[in-house]
């Protein structure tokens, strides 16, 4: 159930639950019977469903009600509202209105908030695997056609080795901001291993292929060299795994295929000389 959806409950049954004890208070009230007291379920369930606005709102109104009752009802002595107690009463009903309403509000948010770690990666505040799994999944769902890119920082091992391991967290992050402020609205970039970060875009096989292009060009100059495969739903694969697994094979492909064209320090050398 929504948050949305649980908010409307307990809105309509704050309603339902004050017109129940309104007509119990007219039907049964008798003194000392407290069934006004009843009130003070409706006003917290407002309160929880609205915030503090409608809780101290749902408190006015029981106060309302009460009144009304007391004059309805001739079990009840009229001379009773004019009482401290009557008086107490009301503000007893706001207040409690709009302490729940604070508590239900700030619950609501600390939720939202630990909602939104939960999915957030905490060293480069992207979303994560669990995240982008959704992402992925909405994609399939939808049936519209999109890629996947799977980027895997070459250099990490050498920071950590090199710099330490606050010189590749930094590289890390300066990714991490180079593929987010890079790509599109519509598409979703997360970081999904160590160095690993896995992006969906809206674009054909050969998009994907220009796009995997322009990001590791990009990448390269600024110390965050990537490379990058890529796969296409529907045509290489019609589930996360199937379209994950493509695109790592051609990224570790592309891999090797680098790793035999780069000139190894004698062949340098010899070139230098």
């Amino acid at each position: 159930m929504s948050a949305a959806l649980s908010r409307k409950l307990m809105i309509s049954a704050a309603l339902v639950s004050a017109a129940l004890i309104f007509e119990a208070f007219l039907l049964y009230e008798r003194p000392g019977l407290g069934i006004g007291h009843f009130y003070y379920l409706a006003i917290a369930l407002a309160a929880m469903g609205g915030g503090v606005g409608l809780g101290m709102t749902a408190g006015a109104i029981a106060t309302a009600l009460y009144v009304t009752g007391v004059l309805i009802n001739q079990s009840v002595p009229s001379n009773e509202l004019l009482t401290t107690g009557s008086v107490t009463r009301g503000v007893t009903f706001v207040s409690i209105g709009a302490l729940i309403g604070w508590f239900a509000s700030s619950h609501r948010a600390m939720v939202e908030e630990l909602s939104l770690l939960a999915e957030r990666d905490i060293l480069t505040g992207l979303p994560n695997t669990r995240a982008f799994e959704s992402a992925i999944t909405r994609r399939l769902t939808a049936g519209r056609p999109f890629a996947l890119l799977v980027a895997d920082m070459d250099a990490l091992k050498d920071f950590n080795r090199d710099e330490g391991f606050t010189a590749g967290n930094d590289a890390l992050r300066r990714l991490a901001d180079r593929l987010a402020t890079s790509l599109g609205p519509d598409d979703d970039v997360a970081r999904v291993g160590s160095d690993e970060f896995a992006i969906l875009s809206s674009v054909t096989l050969d998009g994907a292929a220009q796009l995997a292009t322009r990001l590791e060009r990009m990448l390269a100059d600024d110390r965050t060299k990537a490379t990058v495969g890529w796969a296409a739903f529907p045509n290489e694969g019609d589930n996360a795994l199937a379209l994950y697994r493509a695109a790592s094979e051609r990224l570790y492909a592309r891999k090797v295929m680098r790793s035999y064209l780069r000139p190894v320090p004698a062949q340098v050398e010899r070139a230098a000389g």
